[in-house]
């Protein structure tokens, strides 16, 4: 008989969030399969569970690893993915391997646990009936802004994990292609003894956090467009081709061209140099 493969939520701060169901997989397990193991052996400690094996499971070794896991399954063993903290392949590693199992016919549990992204959206009192998570954006600054533009005219929450030192730069992003005036919330440590939600406009928070980083792991949380911000994008929708001629025409070279447009459109830097390069040869 196949194995089961079960994906366990793990806290993401406060210990006292595992639940029971949680606490019963991993002393159940025959073996775990660890995003961190010494963070893994934390928690089993804690919990007094001493019998599962712990093997690492992240990022670097995830795919040879997996053809390891998907051959206990085949062989009838109970497999636990956990991650260092959340739940495994959201932002974590778990996801190819969950879609590898149910390939291959193995059965899948997912038992729950707490959230950093749903504990900021609903902390934020931002609109929670749609919304986006969208992890970390990128480390560049082109290519952030670039992405977010991207996000204008979304209508529903937005959602990202962001790395302390570039909280700042991301928030000043955020507001300049966005708009200042959204709405956001910065929340920081989440269920741990110094937890922060920091609530104002892009504009307020950028400027708070410019020259002071935040401390601790933050989730950013921003409002969406509303339908005033969608109706003035749509009334103004750039020709691209003909405002492409007009700037090569007073001497704008295409990559700052494509920088520019990107900003104003939302659409691909890249795509916008090639039609650039395409029109530049036609003049």
């Amino acid at each position: 008989m196949a194995g089961v493969l079960v994906v366990v939520g793990t806290p993401i701060g406060n210990l006292e969030d595992m639940s029971p169901r949680a606490v019963r997989a991993l002393s159940e397990a025959d073996v775990i399969a660890a995003e961190d193991t010494r963070s893994a052996q934390h928690l089993l400690g804690h919990f007094g569970i001493a019998r599962p094996k712990v093997i690492s499971f992240f990022e670097g070794n995830e795919a040879r690893r997996g053809d390891d896991l998907l051959e206990r399954l085949a062989a009838g063993e109970r497999v636990v993915v956990i991650s260092e903290a959340g739940m495994p392949g959201v932002s974590d590693p778990g996801q190819r391997l969950v879609a590898a199992a149910a390939e291959a016919g193995v059965r899948v549990e997912v038992i729950p646990g707490p959230s950093a992204t749903l504990a900021a959206l609903v902390a934020s009192g931002l609109p929670a009936a749609r919304f986006t998570f969208l992890g970390f954006p990128p480390r560049e600054e082109g290519p952030r802004r670039e992405h977010f533009a991207q996000l204008a005219g979304e209508r529903g929450t937005l959602i990202f994990f962001e790395a302390p030192p570039r909280v700042g730069a991301t928030l000043a992003d955020l507001a300049a292609t966005l708009g200042g005036e959204r709405r956001a919330c910065l929340s920081r440590e989440l269920t741990k003894l110094h937890e922060e939600h920091v609530r104002g406009t892009l504009a307020e928070l950028a400027a708070r956090f410019a020259d002071t980083p935040p401390r601790g792991e933050c989730t950013l949380v921003v409002a969406g467009a509303s339908d005033e911000e969608v109706a003035a994008r749509a009334a103004a929708v750039v020709d691209v081709e003909a405002e492409i001629v007009r700037q090569l025409g007073e001497g704008a070279s295409a990559k700052e061209i494509a920088a520019r447009l990107a900003l104003a459109t939302g659409r691909p830097k890249r795509q916008l140099y090639q039609l650039a390069l395409a029109l530049s040869g036609k003049r």
